[in-house]
């Protein structure tokens, strides 16, 4: 633990989030409260309040610019991978701009939590991660390390997983399972000012899901957040060609086609956020509380 008290016990009967943090005294430092997994929308009450990991407001009153990076927990076999995820880092200490992410501490997630922390602070970055990732039970045998978890990686060591450092990795919230944690990621973008939204650097199986999911939610009117493909040396070309091909195909509306914004550098990225304006395909459905 870098400083402070013990982190709280994981949790472990599957209805219930508990949230650990280095260096934090307090037993509930984000302010979290169990969340209703059927509802990423709605803050009517205490169960659906969206947690924060930091300052919520600029100095001028402006709720503060949120966002979500999904991307892998390896480095990729081009250093090009691993410097977009620096660049992007150096880009929003620039424009004090928060990241949320999956709370891994190697590959693109460590590396761009690392470098955002080392430039803007601690409280610049909210990692969630869930449980299983990081019980000392779940061991990967092909590497001898803990998934999304390196033996470089600095962490502290509790009785139910290892949480990153605080002062290396930012602050850390620990959920129950991998629903939650898009649910607690998405939330906390909703609650973020203008400009947030989400970015998906390269990745793998979980990166193209989680971009596909906030798509696809953009899709059906569950939020209006931005969406970015950062573009790595034509990485999601793939993706890019697959949707136009959807399309001809009659399987995605033309009007949706441009649901996805390609960026192929990090300021064009956050710019494309900026501007980002939702397609006219959208679906106009009402989700409410429910």
């Amino acid at each position: 633990m870098a400083s402070g008290g013990a982190s709280p016990p994981l949790s472990t009967n599957g209805t219930s989030i508990s949230t650990s943090v280095s260096g934090s005294n307090s037993p509930n430092p984000h302010n979290l409260f169990n969340l209703n997994p059927a509802n990423i929308l709605s803050s009517t009450s205490e169960e659906n309040v969206a947690p924060t990991s930091n300052p919520s407001e600029t100095e001028t009153g402006v709720a503060k610019t949120k966002i979500c990076v999904f991307c892998g927990a390896s480095p990729g076999n081009s250093p090009a991978h691993m410097e977009a995820a620096r660049a992007l880092a150096r880009v929003f200490h620039e424009n004090n701009i928060s990241l949320v992410y999956g709370g891994g501490t190697v590959g693109l997630m460590g590396e761009i939590a690392r470098t955002l922390v080392s430039l803007s602070g601690p409280s610049s970055v909210h990692g969630i991660i869930p449980a299983p990732l990081i019980k000392p039970q779940n061991l990967n045998v092909n590497t001898n390390t803990k998934y999304e978890r390196g033996p470089d990686s600095s962490t502290s060591e509790t009785t139910s997983g290892t949480i990153p450092t605080l002062s290396i990795y930012g602050h850390t919230t620990v959920v129950k399972d991998m629903h939650t944690r898009k649910q607690l990621m998405a939330r906390e973008v909703l609650s973020g000012g203008p400009g947030s939204g989400f970015i998906a650097l390269s990745g793998g199986y979980g990166t193209l899901e989680e971009l596909m999911e906030v798509v696809t939610w953009n899709q059906l009117g569950i939020h209006d957040r931005g969406i970015v493909a950062l573009n790595v040396d034509g990485y999601w070309d793939g993706l890019l060609a697959w949707i136009g091909n959807s399309v001809e195909a009659g399987f995605v509306g033309e009007k949706n086609q441009g649901i996805i914004r390609e960026a192929t550098c990090a300021e064009d990225a956050v710019q494309a956020l900026r501007g980002y304006r939702n397609v006219e395909g959208r679906f106009k459905l009402s989700w409410g509380s429910e």
